[in-house]
């Protein structure tokens, strides 16, 4: 009988971020009264979906909208307020440090910036061994230097620069180098979160294709988090479209750029330019962007949306899913208003 449990599946997850500071920061004098007020970033608001192995599950929004958030939630770098992660079934938000550990090495990150996330002091050699020394995934050094060269040679680095520090790599080698890490402890899901961002376009090519090979080749699924949406629609099997925290729809990556639902969606997508328009198509949207700080009530996009109603400003929408299969958080979706 197959098995069709997700290889991850997020439930409810909730993050925020106590920012009040000191008590002294948080007291103010107001109508000839001392109020204590907390100030609260809210990242990540009741987000639920689930990957399937193998996939390409994209995340996208504008900055300060929680993708980033929800990555390191997802891999335990923060612990989340409420909500459950569950890993092949498994539930791990609430597991301790040792618990953790067998779970490391099934899910790998790649960071944004290949040169702040790699040690300055340490080799590239060092650098990749550690994973597999600490995770004992070989028996003796000369099976650790094996792997080393052989991972360097499938992201196309030359394993004969292995004593070479980081400085000496340009930014698409430094890449490179975060890639064989992460793949070093011969994982089953990576999040990349920007990996391509701080490129040169002819280089994000170069990394987008090795992420895909490698796809292809060890059966990986990612989490890959990024604002450019041309990324998005070449590497993705289904998309999540964020907005302040909140996932507003989710769909097959075909279905979401030819059909969108959501007003975000529709106004982040009608910002891409395309060749031989005579005139833009661009959405603009009304209104001040909401901060996470200080969230409306009911949808957190209806300040900004032409379609937004009254029931829009008071009821929070539930992400549903449609006769297509996709899913959508949109009062006016549900209604018929917007098709």
């Amino acid at each position: 009988m197959e098995d069709n449990t997700p290889l991850l599946t997020i439930e409810n997850l909730v993050k925020h971020f106590d920012i009040s500071g000191g008590l002294l920061d948080q007291i103010s004098f107001e109508n000839r009264r001392l109020v204590r007020k907390r100030t609260v970033v809210k990242a990540v608001n009741n987000v639920s979906f689930e990957i399937q192995a193998g996939e390409t599950l994209s995340v996208v929004g504008e900055s300060g909208c929680g993708k980033s958030t929800l990555a390191r939630t997802v891999l335990g770098l923060y612990p989340p307020n409420e909500g459950r992660v569950l890993y092949q079934g498994t539930r791990i938000d609430n597991l301790s440090a040792q618990e953790m550990l067998p779970f490391r090495a099934k899910m790998q990150m790649i960071f944004q910036d290949p040169y702040a996330s790699l040690n300055p002091r340490m080799t590239v050699a060092r650098i990749l061994e550690e994973p597999v020394v600490f995770h004992k995934k070989v028996r003796t050094a000369a099976d650790v230097r094996d792997k080393v060269a052989q991972v360097m040679e499938q992201v196309g680095v030359d394993p004969k620069w292995s004593d070479r520090y980081p400085h000496e790599f340009s930014g698409g080698q430094r890449q490179r180098i975060s890639i064989a890490r992460a793949l070093m402890v011969d994982p089953d899901f990576i999040v990349a979160d920007e990996p391509v961002s701080a490129l040169d376009v002819s280089i994000q090519a170069q990394i987008l294709n090795l992420m895909m090979d490698a796809q292809e080749e060890f059966g990986l699924t990612y989490m890959f988090i990024t604002h450019d949406l041309s990324v998005v629609e070449h590497i993705s099997t289904r998309v999540a479209v964020m907005y302040l925290g909140t996932v507003c729809e989710l769909a097959p990556v075909d279905e979401l750029f030819d059909s969108p639902r959501h007003p975000y969606t529709k106004a982040l997508l009608s910002a891409i330019p395309r060749l031989g328009e005579t005139k833009p198509k661009h959405i603009k949207l009304k209104g001040e962007v909401v901060t996470p700080i200080n969230l409306p009530s009911g949808c957190v996009f209806h300040r900004r949306c032409h379609y937004a109603n009254d029931r829009c400003s008071r009821e929070i929408p539930l992400l549903r899913t449609l006769d297509s299969g996709a899913y959508v958080a949109c009062h006016g979706v549900e209604e018929g208003r917007i098709s």
